[in-house]
């Protein structure tokens, strides 16, 4: 029987939320509850990789331009100009195989798709969209992010790299179109919008208390996403790609039990892919920037009153992980009780991070995943006791379980 990927993360039912698959964080939005700063649960194993020598040749990051009004005419152009370079990738297993998408990004023969694709996996096939197959292997994968690179022994003839965009230009609003291999049908083109941006999902890289970081920056389109189009391409109208379909959040099942699509998809925006493929294709991994503190991204009114701060805005320190960058930094947690089970008063408000406002928490870790690496330098705006203060904070790195 075929098994066709696609990353569940929240079904809906009678008011409640019930978490399959691998769950989000709890968000502002969704839940009122602590928000661990890169920190939920889940559990998951890295698979094995060998790390691909070093290229010479970078993938063609060249920057979007505006896209031109949707119409028929564009999109059967846009369609004939990049399918050939959508593939599927089938994996192996000795019960059956599964099955998802992903996208050629160079001439050298890689294919970016998810990490949840290929997890524990070592035997693929690719198949590309004349109909040729070559076996693939996995050399870099990516738990924050949910990416993996493949490499292909293909001919030249066969490989047609996509054009990376800029998804800092993205706009909610804007028409947007996935392309993969849902439920087996390869090379399905789909159309919709930009319905969100600076998403933040649960990662699959564990910590070592059991839960799990967080991965920001993430694109919300209703552009129909089902299984099987885990790992392929969102693109602009230009036939840019502005991001890598992950996940969807749905109440609705085939007969079989799969998940389909509600018009909530979740896709790793391309700029996040900018900077952790090159590395993963050079040395296998990737190193993201950390923090190390707890929050409460979900301030309402009510908490803003109980904790007796300025605004309900901004990011509140719950806890400071101890000898994390974020207590050295001299950070302050929440210590003392209020009249809410869990809710410490008297810790920082983060309202800024290098003179970017931070609202809510994807605004911070959106920022400090995208712009930082492990060793720079932010500058954190926080209200302690009333008073606003200016932090100089040294990212680490995301520490292994």
């Amino acid at each position: 029987m075929i098994k066709t990927y696609l990353r569940l993360i929240g079904v809906m039912v009678v008011g409640a939320v019930f978490l399959s698959c691998r769950t989000p964080p709890p968000q502002a939005v969704e839940t009122s509850s602590p928000v661990r700063f890169e920190e939920v649960q889940a559990v998951t194993a890295l698979p094995t990789f060998t790390a691909a020598p070093a290229r010479t040749e970078q993938p063609d990051f060249r920057p979007s331009i505006p896209a031109p009004q949707a119409s028929e005419e564009a999109l059967v152009a846009l369609y004939e100009k990049v399918h050939q370079g959508v593939v599927s990738i089938r994996v192996l297993t000795e019960t059956g195989s599964g099955l998802g998408s992903g996208f050629v990004i160079d001439k050298d023969g890689h294919v970016v798709t998810n990490y949840h694709v290929v997890e524990n996996h070592s035997q693929l096939e690719v198949a590309f969209a004349s109909g040729y197959k070559a076996r693939g292997e996995v050399i870099g994968i990516d738990l924050d992010s949910d990416l993996a690179v493949v490499r292909v022994e293909a001919p030249e003839e066969q490989l047609h790299p996509l054009v990376l965009g800029d998804s800092d230009r993205l706009k909610v609003g804007q028409t947007v179109v996935a392309i993969g291999n849902p439920f087996g049908l390869e090379g399905t083109m789909t159309v919709g919008i930009v319905s969100g941006l600076g998403r933040t999902l649960q990662s699959m890289h564990l910590t070592r208390d059991g839960g799990s970081f967080t991965t920001g920056d993430i694109i919300q389109t209703d552009a129909a996403i089902n299984p099987g189009n885990s790992g392929g391409p969102l693109l602009n109208l230009n036939g840019e790609v502005v991001g890598v379909n992950q996940a969807i959040r749905t109440n609705s099942f085939t007969s079989e039990g799969e998940p389909t699509n509600s018009g909530v998809g979740f896709a790793i925006s391309v700029n996040i892919v900018r900077r952790v493929v090159p590395s993963l294709i050079v040395n296998g991994r990737y190193e993201y920037p950390y923090l190390g503190i707890i929050s409460d991204d979900g301030l309402t009114l009510q908490k803003q009153e109980i904790l007796g701060l300025p605004q309900a805005t901004g990011v509140y320190v719950l806890e400071v992980t101890p000898g994390g960058p974020a207590e050295k930094a001299g950070l302050q947690a929440g210590s003392l009780a209020t009249n809410m089970p869990g809710l410490l008063a008297g810790g920082d408000l983060i309202t800024a991070v290098d003179d970017h406002p931070v609202h809510t928490f994807n605004d911070l870790i959106s920022y400090v995943i995208k712009e930082k690496s492990p060793g720079d330098t932010v500058t954190l705006t926080v209200i302690r006791g009333g008073e606003q203060l200016q932090l100089s904070l040294t990212l680490g790195k995301r520490p292994e379980p």
